[in-house]
């Protein structure tokens, strides 16, 4: 038999018989792998490029304001309507996107917002008070003890 006439198995699939070029000589995968080589060196000299620093975390400390209460109020009946009867803390959040609408007001206002893993708990406006009546404090326990005074007994060793 001539070699012309076996068949090569490519990639598992394709049967192409000997002596032809693969598929991608025939569509000049030179050229293409090429113009990736161009396109991916960098104009820039490489002392010159910036430096990639991670940016220094957010600060998560909130202090409620003291017109918490008549703004959540004033933004429950500005969203829910004419559906908010007597007592509005006890608007339930039922609709996701009347719910969306209030919780992304108030993280706007109050650049404080309800993390994912607390957003099923917001049943009721009265939810949403008690979340943002809650101070949350942007230091470690051991920054905490530091700043305490402590018993004459009590030693802390900070260089360990």
């Amino acid at each position: 038999m001539a070699a012309s006439t076996r068949l090569l198995r490519v990639s598992g699939h394709r049967r192409l018989p000997l002596g032809i070029p693969a598929r991608r000589a025939l569509w000049g995968g030179q050229r293409k792998k090429e113009l990736v080589a161009e396109a991916t060196e960098p104009d820039v000299p490489v002392e010159k490029q910036p430096v990639m620093v991670c940016p220094p975390p957010q600060s998560k400390k909130y202090v409620p304001p003291e017109d918490l209460q008549s703004r959540l109020e004033s933004l429950v009946r500005g969203i829910f309507g004419s559906s908010v009867s007597g007592d509005w803390k006890k608007v339930s959040l039922g609709d996701s996107g009347l719910k969306y609408r209030l919780l992304a007001q108030l993280a706007a206002d109050l650049s404080h917002t309800v993390p994912n893993s607390q957003l099923h708990q917001m049943k009721s406006a009265r939810d949403v008070l008690a979340f943002y009546s809650t101070p949350v404090k942007d230091m470690s326990k051991f920054d905490e003890l530091s700043t305490q005074d402590l018993p004459s007994n009590l030693k802390i060793n900070w260089q360990y």
